[in-house]
């Protein structure tokens, strides 16, 4: 068998023809001509991003009243057990009392009396979510907790015809599986969700 000779001036002109292709003028040097097209070609090799990636929201999974709701993690601050739940007079139904967490005496909220959900009752089995910003910190009671996952912001749904009423107000959104995301901002903002007024004795 002969042996095959390279034509590289051959090789050159058609990297110097490839390169004019792509930017619209004539490198002359073929060495920049890899240079480029290996990028280019290193650049088509990587994996496509997810259209979504950088729209995935983090969200807590808890238990309450039977149902599944979420919470956004950005609005989290921690998760602990409900302990020294001291009741407190003339405040709504849906403030269950405070707790003292490291000194800070933080409010405790049951947003299944607010959603009209079945209670099964206040035990140290309890989780408390705090949620908290600049301005606010609260407790939302939790049956148990679920964990943390992650959602893709896109794929919520607005609502579902059960989610209504005060439930509707604070929902972020749907997932497609049904898990109900809660708004941690608008629960923070709500003045409705405030106690700040004394208490006489």
């Amino acid at each position: 068998m002969g042996t095959r000779t390279i034509d590289w001036e051959a090789i050159h002109r058609r990297l110097e023809r490839a390169e004019a292709a792509f930017s619209g003028g004539p490198c002359s040097d073929p060495e920049e001509i890899r240079r480029i097209l290996g990028e280019r070609a290193r650049i088509a090799a990587r994996p496509a991003l997810e259209p979504d990636e950088a729209e995935r929201l983090e969200i807590l999974a808890f238990f309450l009243g039977g149902e599944t709701y979420a919470v956004e993690t950005s609005h989290v601050r921690e998760v602990c057990r409900l302990k020294d739940l001291a009741a407190i007079p003339c405040t709504p139904p849906f403030v269950v009392g405070v707790m003292n967490l490291r000194g800070r005496i933080l409010a405790i909220f049951d947003i299944g009396k607010l959603f009209e959900l079945p209670s099964k009752g206040i035990t140290e089995l309890n989780r408390v979510i705090v949620m908290g910003d600049d301005d606010d910190e609260f407790g939302l009671l939790a049956d148990s907790i679920e964990g943390v996952r992650k959602v893709s912001a896109a794929d919520l749904q607005d609502g579902l015809p059960t989610l209504t009423g005060i439930r509707e107000r604070f929902l972020k959104g749907v997932t497609g599986q049904g898990l109900a995301v809660l708004d941690g901002g608008r629960l923070l903002a709500d003045d409705g969700l405030r106690v700040n007024e004394q208490v006489v004795v």
